[in-house]
């Protein structure tokens, strides 16, 4: 089915259907029923007022941008008269990677952050069950050199009558990554940039290496040193909760939160952080020019910006160059998870040190 997806069905370039009374969204990537759940009858979290559309701009060999909205809504009425509602949106963009440097950084580490994992069959890209990225092929760069992508995001409008937000259920990762693949065969076929060859998902994407982790004791992401229980008061470190990511030669990940708190009427977890190592050519291609010429503090190896939301450093590491990320307000403690989190991958990779070493106090020389 995926196979079936991918190559991309109907007749989008002259607006015409076959007659067999599906509908088709997203510039006609996407069919009714053709396999993700938010397609078909599962994507209805409710049984009443059920409705599904899409609208939105293919991209074209002048303006190779492009953008589509589907909307999935639906009810259920409870047998006490109460009511939920489901308002899901999902947006898909393709386009490339935005051009200030320190944008590019944020957007992209959004993608590689918490439990994204790599495509599958060699796919330059990630995808979760909410979100996902893929980097095309290098015939459809921009003329500054720039990598385009596709990119999906799926939101769950807040319910005012639920404390808790709810999470978009589009299918899984897998129709994630089934989702992502059509919409990037229909927008180089638009762009002009297809090659003649769809793009295939045909493996299943993997699966995380660990669940996520509450009430953790020792390191954050099983990482020697990255003791971020230490720095909390007893309270809010038993709601610590962290995430492993992928642990491979082209993408590692480590995120961290503190849980909501009801009791002090929080609605939604707290972010720490988000660290990521990332090294996989055509992703990596998505930073060039975004580290810039000089080291990004005093001791590290390599070139990079330590910004107000985000750290990042590019170094050369067993050979292939490799970037270090971490999203997240800076403080002194979260400085200090970069780079210890940024030496134990260097090392596990089998490479000198990036960030400075510390001394016997725990500062960085």
């Amino acid at each position: 089915m995926g196979a079936l997806l991918a190559g991309g069905l109907g007749t989008w370039a002259t607006d015409t259907w076959p007659f067999d009374g599906r509908d088709r969204y997203c510039w006609g990537a996407w069919e009714e029923d053709s396999g993700p759940g938010i397609l078909g009858d599962d994507g209805f979290e409710g049984d009443d007022g059920r409705g599904r559309a899409s609208t939105g701009t293919p991209p074209t060999s002048r303006d190779a941008r492009g953008e589509c909205r589907l909307t999935v809504a639906s009810s259920h009425t409870y047998s006490d008269g109460d009511k939920r509602r489901q308002d899901t949106t999902v947006t898909v963009k393709y386009g490339p990677a935005p051009e200030p440097a320190a944008d590019r950084v944020t957007w992209l580490g959004g993608y590689l952050s918490g439990r994204a994992m790599p495509l599958p069959d060699g796919l330059p890209g990630v995808a979760d069950g909410t979100r996902g990225l893929l980097v095309l092929p290098k015939r459809c760069d921009t003329r500054d050199g720039r990598p385009t992508a596709v990119t999906l995001d799926a939101k769950e409008a807040p319910d005012p009558d639920d404390p808790l937000p709810d999470s978009p259920q589009l299918g899984g990762s897998q129709a994630v990554a089934e989702l992502l693949v059509a919409a990037a065969n229909k927008g180089m076929e638009a762009a002009g940039c297809d090659g003649g060859k769809p793009l295939r998902v045909s493996g299943p994407v993997p699966t995380l290496p660990e669940r996520a982790e509450s009430f953790p004791r020792g390191p954050v992401c099983r990482i020697p040193g990255l003791d971020v229980e230490a720095d909390l008061d007893k309270e809010t470190a038993m709601r610590l909760n962290y995430q492993v990511g992928p642990v491979t030669d082209d993408l590692q990940s480590c995120s961290a939160e503190i849980g909501r708190s009801l009791r002090l009427g929080e609605r939604e977890d707290q972010h720490l952080f988000d660290a990521v190592m990332v090294r996989e050519p055509r992703i990596a291609a998505l930073l060039d020019g975004a580290a810039g010429t000089k080291a990004p503090g005093k001791g590290w190896r390599g070139t990079g910006t330590f910004a107000s939301d985000h750290r990042f450093v590019q170094a050369g590491c067993a050979g292939r160059p490799t970037s270090f990320l971490m999203l997240g307000t800076p403080t002194g403690a979260t400085s200090e998870y970069f780079a210890t989190f940024t030496n134990a991958v260097a090392r596990r990779l089998g490479c000198a040190p990036v960030a400075p070493a510390a001394d016997e106090e725990g500062s960085r020389r």
